[in-house]
């Protein structure tokens, strides 16, 4: 069937819906009925509203002309709001997101993530290899000054671990900790606008300079205090920080491989998803910020702990994503 002759088969049904959707959801400045208000049109909308959603499907397929499947997009999203219309505000709308919307969000985007966690972990593990076991390496990734304060920071005769010198409080360092992963991440995450070249260069560099650190620290006989250090909140730092990758591998997919669609088009359906892993990648970089700040650092619990801990955590994390929301589903 030719656009024109489609758009003529279906137009009654299409105007049907639109008028339909404005009496009971009309735009700004006039009242607004909802669907369990007008149960005489409430099939007949539904009914329309599955309808539209063949015709978007097929429109997709055939890769009928823009202003078609914009229109069509736009009426299914419209309707789909009438209909699964729900007053969540507040506490409700973030308790569904952490308990369906963003794990839902990180299976469904499986590919991704498996391929964020691969670029950030092959160069983790190559790096910290290599730099193990020539530790003059290290100042290739970084200089001797940077160097020298790593080894400062995670000295057993310091303080507090992991504190940078010109910080003299946790929660200076719980600020510090915050700018520090949040810029990462969204360097990961907005770069992924350069066709995801950007994701892949920053998820490669931040894992081959977190190996290159863990390396030489290691053979610098700093693992007593490096590796409980790090063990709890690298749980949700280093997740968040692969997800926020995964979000920018899918932006820049959508712009190298839009199919069918336009690439304005195939970035705004792949920006709704990847707006979900960002917001769950500050939420978890709050919580890594809060850990690192006032229990990482903490000289007075013993490495057991931190490693019991950690293991809990990882447990939670990897669970979280592996199961929770999955009824819902």
């Amino acid at each position: 069937m030719r656009p024109l002759r489609f758009e003529q088969t279906y137009r009654d049904e299409w105007v049907e819906l639109e008028t339909s959707l404005e009496e009971i959801a009309p735009g700004r400045g006039r009242p607004a009925a909802r669907l369990n208000q007008v149960p005489a049109s409430g099939a007949r909308i539904a009914t329309l509203y599955r309808r539209a959603c063949d015709h978007l499907a097929l429109a997709r397929a055939r890769a009928y002309p823009a202003y078609i499947v914009d229109r069509l997009e736009r009426m299914t999203a419209r309707a789909h709001q009438a209909i699964y219309y729900r007053r969540e505000y507040g506490v409700a709308r973030l308790r569904r997101f952490v308990t369906h919307d963003f794990p839902a969000t990180v299976r469904a985007h499986a590919r991704y993530v498996t391929a964020a966690t691969a670029l950030f972990l092959l160069p983790t593990l190559a790096l910290g290899v290599l730099v193990y076991m020539r530790p003059e390496l290290i100042l290739s990734v970084v200089n001797s000054d940077t160097a020298a304060s790593f080894e400062e920071m995670y000295s057993p005769a310091a303080g507090s671990i992991g504190r940078l010198r010109t910080a003299s409080t946790d929660w200076m360092m719980f600020g510090y900790y915050i700018r520090n992963n949040i810029g990462i991440a969204f360097q990961c995450f907005a770069s992924g606008l350069f066709g995801g070249i950007g994701s892949v260069f920053f998820l490669a560099y931040n894992g081959a300079f977190s190996g290159a650190v863990a390396g030489y620290l290691t053979s610098r006989g700093f693992s007593s205090t490096f590796y409980p250090f790090i063990a709890t909140h690298s749980a949700f730092e280093l997740t968040a920080i692969v997800l926020s990758g995964a979000a920018g591998l899918r932006i820049g997919h959508a712009l190298l491989a839009p199919g069918r669609l336009t690439r304005i088009q195939s970035l705004t359906t792949a920006s709704r998803d990847a707006i979900l892993l960002v917001y769950g990648v500050t939420g978890m970089l709050l919580v890594a910020a809060v850990v690192e700040a006032f229990w990482s650092s903490a000289r007075w619990l013993p490495p057991q702990v931190k490693y019991g801990v950690a293991a809990a955590c990882w447990t939670a994390v990897l669970g979280y994503f592996a199961f929770q929301g999955r009824r819902a589903d």
